[in-house]
């Protein structure tokens, strides 16, 4: 068995060297693809170059990109060389690589291109190790010469291999790939992944070979991956969910093809590649929902007539199935037989229509997936129920999972054989969960609290920070993961907020915002929603409306439209959205009372990765506090007739 990421891969190349490893359109529309032997030859010639740049074992290589083939050829390059990655995307702020590649003591680090190049020069001073870059395009003359002056060393990508690919040829590194890792083993450091942020000051998360493998040998049982299976790739690659879904695939001896995480070119390349899996984060499944409706809504109302109706007897169908096959979670005891009685005449009378949906409606929104899609899989954020039950009423396979940077990631993924709604699945096997409340006493099925995790997933610590990684990881190894969950009687995780996001109002009342959350971005109008109050009388809420629907709705509706800042100030505009919020955030909808959003305010523009979004879109809370104080602070001014 393997001990390391490397020599995992070194199996699969061995078992399966003319397999696709990689597909990647290299600047033309085409995707070609890479076997998994031209991969260990890339791999074998880069680790050979980067030893010639003085790349040693123990050695932090920093690895600032975004997808693309080469990003997977450096990661095994740097780990089967004994050496951990500190990887970071190209929507990193310069002072945010200054911090990471000079905390991290990196002596080498690998950019992607010369913008990122100029973000370290801007920074040079924290990084005073730093000696070596290696880019994996061109960079600009003026800015080569700008970092020999700042005494980096400037090699390229191309180079780096083919200097490294000459010595394997030659014989004088011959076999030193397959040798170096073979010392490899399973406790060493293979990663360093800086946390997004959403809290604050990035961490840096010290990750293990075995940390990884714990999770490769559990996950293909759950999720059944199959030699030659296309995995579409589009979230940031450097983030530990798309991480571990990349060592997934190679352990499976399936393929990666690289795409975007833009629903024009998302759409087209399921299209044209053909894959069978799609990892994803929550608000991609929005988006193709979105799209969806958007695109029956240019069609007339006939149409979106039609597909509510059988999306209604989808929803119906799925409900009582779901029931039938015990695919619902029980956080209270219930007859079974009872269950069963109550479900089946409906499944059975509700069959011959959602057969027929299948055929009118349903199909076609599949066909956009490609014909051979099985599942995809959402993790990385929390999937809002509404979008759950969509893609179940559509027949299209999501497979919820939980983690974080510190499990390396995952905790749980629900099953692909019996997936349960609602829920992130049981514990992979070897990982155990606990639910506590405020004093640490473990709580039964059906009562939330705290989730605890203890097992070989669970990191090394949080890197030069051991008093960060004493406040949680106890003595008994259980990490606090800081979510609030339940588990049902048969030992599945429902995740139901976040104990630091929770909002205690001035009246004592505790407020999860998740939840509120995901339930305003259900309207058609509001494309981002975040819920305020902490220390307040009431909840308010800044949204970022869904710019062509409140356009469409504003033409519509004869409102005068002079630019789109000027729309969102119109009080015909403010009684949309209001009435949107009141409509969703109701007691009909299970919401208490002091669990409505009193106030609002509408930002013209969208949130950006890196800004108010971390890079798997998690809203940054802090950062919004910060960018939009004076609009915080005016939502929450007393008037006089409130005083």
């Amino acid at each position: 068995m393997a001990d390391t990421i490397p020599q995992l891969f070194l199996e699969k190349v061995k078992t399966y060297p003319e397999l696709p490893a990689q597909y990647s359109k290299n600047g033309s529309e085409k995707f070609e693809a890479v076997s998994y032997a031209a991969l260990f030859d890339a791999v074998a010639a880069f680790a050979s170059g980067l030893a010639e740049l003085g790349v040693r074992r123990g050695d932090h290589v920093g690895l600032i990109s975004d997808n693309r083939k080469e990003w997977l050829v450096a990661d095994l390059a740097i780990l089967g060389s004994g050496a951990a990655d500190v990887p970071r995307g190209c929507d990193s702020t310069e002072q945010e690589i200054g911090f990471i590649l000079g905390f991290s003591e990196c002596t080498l680090a690998i950019l992607e291109n010369d913008k990122q190049l100029r973000k370290v020069l801007a920074q040079r001073a924290l990084m005073p190790g730093l000696r070596t870059i290696v880019l994996f395009d061109p960079p600009a003359a003026s800015t080569a010469a700008a970092a020999r002056e700042a005494g980096l060393a400037l090699h390229g990508y191309a180079e780096v291999r083919a200097a490294g690919a000459a010595r394997v040829s030659s014989g004088a590194a011959a076999g030193a790939y397959e040798a170096e890792a073979a010392k490899g083993r399973r406790d060493e450091l293979a990663t360093i992944i800086f946390t997004s942020g959403t809290t604050g000051e990035p961490k840096g998360v010290m990750l293990s070979h075995g940390n990884f493998l714990h999770q490769t040998e559990y996950l293909t049982s759950i999720i059944l991956i199959k030699p030659g299976h296309i995995f579409l790739s589009v979230l940031p690659i450097w983030h530990s969910f798309e991480r571990i879904a990349q060592y997934m695939i190679i352990a499976a001896a399936a393929g990666i093809a690289y795409s975007k995480p833009i629903g024009s070119v998302m759409l087209a390349d399921l299209q044209s590649v053909k894959p069978q899996w799609l990892t994803s984060v929550p608000r991609i499944w929005e988006s193709v929902r979105d799209g969806v409706y958007r695109n029956l809504k240019a069609q007339g109302e006939a149409k979106m007539a039609i597909f509510g109706f059988f999306l209604g007897i989808g929803e119906s169908y799925a409900y009582f199935r779901n029931h039938l096959r015990r695919r619902m979670p029980e956080f209270t005891p219930r007859s079974r037989l009872l269950e069963v009685l109550a479900s089946i005449l409906p499944f059975l009378l509700l069959a011959p229509l959602r057969g027929l949906g299948e055929l009118l409606v349903f199909s076609k929104v599949k066909d956009k997936l490609g014909n051979r899609f099985i599942a995809g899989i959402s993790g990385g954020g929390a999937l809002p129920p509404a979008v759950d039950r969509f893609f179940d009423a559509l027949g299209i396979l999501i497979l919820e999972g939980y983690g974080l940077t510190e499990t390396a990631p995952v905790i749980g993924v629900r099953e692909q054989l019996h997936p349960v709604m609602g829920t992130v699945g049981k514990p992979i096997p070897g990982t155990e969960v606990k639910i506590v409340d405020e004093k640490g006493k473990a709580l039964g099925p059906g009562r939330k609290g705290l989730i605890l995790t203890r097992g070989p997933s669970v990191m090394k610590g949080y890197y030069r920070r051991d008093d960060l990684t004493a406040k949680v990881i106890g003595p008994d190894l259980w990490f606090d993961t800081g979510d609030l969950g339940m588990l049902s009687f048969r030992g599945e995780l429902r995740i139901t907020g976040r104990a630091k996001d929770t909002i205690v109002l001035r009246g004592g009342e505790n407020v999860e915002p998740v939840p509120i959350e995901q339930k305003l971005v259900e309207s058609e109008f509001i494309e981002r929603a975040v819920v305020l109050g902490q220390d307040q009388k009431y909840l308010a809420a800044l949204i970022v409306p869904e710019k062509e629907a409140v356009i469409a709705w504003a033409e519509e509706n004869n409102v005068l439209i002079v630019d789109y800042e000027t729309l969102l100030q119109q009080p015909e505009v403010a009684e949309l959205i209001d009435s949107e919020i009141n409509l969703l955030v109701s007691s009909a909808n299970g919401f208490k009372s002091f669990e409505r959003i009193f106030r609002f305010a509408l930002l013209a523009s969208p949130f950006e990765l890196g800004k108010e979004l971390s890079a798997k879109q998690d809203i940054k809370r802090h950062a919004i506090n910060e960018i939009y104080h004076k609009e915080i602070r005016r939502l929450f001014e007393t008037r006089p007739f409130e005083a």
